[in-house]
C-alpha cells in the first residue's frame, strides 16, 4: 500500500484510499440532492427505475472497478435527475414555495383553498387542465424542466381572480415576471382553442329551454339580454389615450355581452375604447353583422297581437335603438298603465345581464380594477374568462356574495363598480323602423293578456 501510494504520488495520481474518500463524498452529495430534488420536483416517481439503478451503483463504488467508474456514474446521475442540473442564478431564478405549493397539497382545506384562490373546485380545475394541456406542452431543455400545464394554468387563473400585479402574483408561483406574462398569453390561447364552441348562440334543446324560461317571464321567443360594461385599464401607452377616456373620466375598454337567464354568456364583443357609445359598438360587432345576414334569430315564427311576427329577439336598455331583434323599454317619466308594467318587467328580466357582470367581475377581479394590459390582446383575455365563467356555471360553482362588496375609504362595505355607465345623451332613433316599434307595442299588448 505504501509503495503503491508512493508511486501514485510520484505520477501526480491519487491513491486508492483518496479515491475512495472522494467517491464517498460524491455519494453523500448525490444522496442529499436526490432527497431534496424528489421533494421539490417529484422526480422520484417519474425516474424511479433509473435512480434506483444508479443509486445502487454508487453504493458499490468502494470496489476497485467502481472507483474507476465513478466519473461515468456521476454523469449518469446528473442525466437521470439524481443530481439536478443546476444553472447559475444569473441564468434562471430559483423556484421556491408559495401559493402553488399550497394548491398541490391534498388535505381537508384544499377545496376551500381552490375556491378562494382559483374560484373553482379542484375537479373543475383538473378538467380545464386536461382540456388545455395538449396546447401547453413545452420542450424540455438542458437548463431545467419546463413548467407543467397545471402550474401555468393555475397561475393564469390566480392572476385573473385576484387582480394582483405581475410582480406580486408571480412570486406566489415561483416564476419570473416575463414568464408570468407569457403564461397568461399561452393559457388564454389554450382556453380559446380547447373550448371553441363554449360561447355561442343557443341551438337545439338548449334554445328550447331558453325560450321556455323567457316566455315564463312574459317574453316569448326571447333568446337573451344584451348590455355593455367597461373594463378599466391603465392609461394606454401605445394608443391615443383620449379615445379610452370615458365620461366617468376613467380609462376603459367597452365589452358587449349577451347572456341568457342562467347568466351563461352567449356572445362577446370587446375591444372598443371607452369613449365609444354602446350603439356604435353594436353596429360594429359581429353580432350585428350576423343578425343582418340572417344567421341569428331565425327560429320558428311566433305571432303577436296586431299581426306582428317575430323569429327571435334580445332585451336591451335605452342605450340601443329599437330594432326588429332588440326590444328596449319605452323610457321616460311618469309612466302609467301597460307602459309602466312593460318597462318594469323588461327591466327586471333584463337585469340578468347585470347579475352576470357582477358574477364575472366579482370572481375575476382583474377586470374590476385598473390594470396594465396589451390593448390588442385584451379582447381574447376577456373572452377566455367568459368561457371559464360558463364552465363554472355548468359545474354549479357558486359565487361568494361577499365578492360583490369592497370597503370604501372609511372601511365600510359598498357594492363594487361593475362598469355599467348611465347614458348622458339619448339614443338617436333616426333609423328606427316601424317594424321595430310594432314589435315593442305587440310585446306590451301581449303582456296584458
Amino acid at each position: 500500500m505504501d509503495h503503491t501510494g508512493a508511486e501514485g504520488r510520484e505520477g501526480g495520481e491519487l491513491t486508492v484510499q483518496e479515491k475512495s474518500l472522494l467517491v464517498a463524498s460524491l455519494v453523500a452529495v448525490c444522496r442529499h440532492l436526490q432527497t431534496v430534488n424528489s421533494a421539490r420536483q417529484g422526480y422520484a416517481r417519474q425516474k424511479a427505475s433509473r435512480e434506483a439503478a444508479i443509486g445502487q451503483a454508487l453504493l458499490d463504488v468502494h470496489s476497485s472497478p467502481g472507483v474507476w467508474d465513478a466519473p461515468f456514474l456521476l454523469s449518469n446521475a446528473i442525466t437521470a435527475g439524481v443530481l439536478p442540473r443546476e444553472t447559475p442564478r444569473w441564468w434562471v431564478k430559483r423556484r421556491t414555495g408559495g401559493t402553488w405549493n399550497d394548491l398541490v397539497i391534498s388535505d381537508d382545506a384544499t377545496a376551500d383553498y381552490y375556491h378562494d384562490k382559483l374560484r373553482m373546485s379542484r375537479t373543475v380545475f383538473n378538467d380545464i387542465v386536461a382540456a388545455c394541456a395538449p396546447f401547453l406542452q413545452h420542450q424540455l431543455t438542458h437548463y431545467r424542466e419546463p413548467l407543467q400545464p397545471d402550474h401555468i394554468i393555475a397561475y393564469a387563473l390566480y392572476r385573473r381572480a385576484t387582480g394582483e400585479t405581475y410582480e406580486s402574483s408571480t412570486s406566489a408561483f415561483s416564476i419570473g415576471r416575463a414568464t408570468g406574462m407569457n403564461t397568461v398569453r399561452d393559457v388564454t390561447n389554450a382556453i380559446l382553442a380547447a373550448y371553441p364552441d363554449k360561447i355561442a348562440m343557443p341551438t337545439g334543446r338548449r334554445l328550447l329551454q331558453i325560450l321556455r324560461v323567457f316566455a315564463g317571464k312574459g317574453f316569448p321567443n326571447c333568446m337573451g339580454a344584451i348590455d355593455c360594461t367597461h373594463i378599466y385599464v391603465d392609461k394606454p401607452a401605445n394608443a391615443p389615450s383620449k379615445n379610452y377616456f370615458d365620461h366617468k373620466q376613467q380609462f376603459s375598454v367597452v365589452a358587449q355581452v349577451v347572456v341568457d337567464l342562467d347568466m351563461r354568456v352567449l356572445d362577446v364583443f370587446a375591444g372598443y375604447p371607452g369613449s365609444v357609445h354602446d350603439a356604435r359598438v353594436l353596429r360594429n360587432s359581429s353580432l350585428f353583422k350576423r343578425t343582418e345576414a340572417g344567421d341569428i334569430f331565425n327560429d320558428d315564427v311566433v305571432s303577436l297581437p296586431g299581426g306582428v311576427t317575430t323569429t327571435g329577439y334580445l332585451l336591451g336598455d335605452n342605450g340601443y335603438a329599437p330594432r326588429t331583434w332588440i326590444v328596449v323599454p319605452y323610457g321616460g317619466f311618469n309612466q302609467t298603465g301597460d307602459v309602466a308594467l312593460f318597462d318594469t318587467r323588461q327591466k327586471t328580466t333584463r337585469g340578468v345581464v347585470e347579475r352576470a357582470f357582477g358574477r364575472l367581475k366579482g370572481m375575476w377581479r382583474l377586470f374590476l380594477r385598473h390594470h396594465k394590459t396589451n390593448m390588442e390582446y385584451l379582447p381574447q383575455q376577456f373572452m377566455a374568462v367568459c368561457i371559464v365563467h360558463n364552465l363554472l356555471l355548468e359545474a354549479g360553482i357558486d359565487m361568494d356574495e361577499g365578492l360583490l362588496m369592497e370597503p370604501d375609504s372609511n372601511g365600510n362595505p359598498v357594492p363594487i363598480d361593475l362598469g355599467l355607465q348611465d347614458l348622458i345623451h339619448p339614443v338617436s332613433q333616426a333609423d328606427v323602423t316601424e317594424a321595430a316599434l310594432a314589435l315593442r307595442d305587440a310585446r306590451r299588448l301581449r303582456m296584458e293578456q
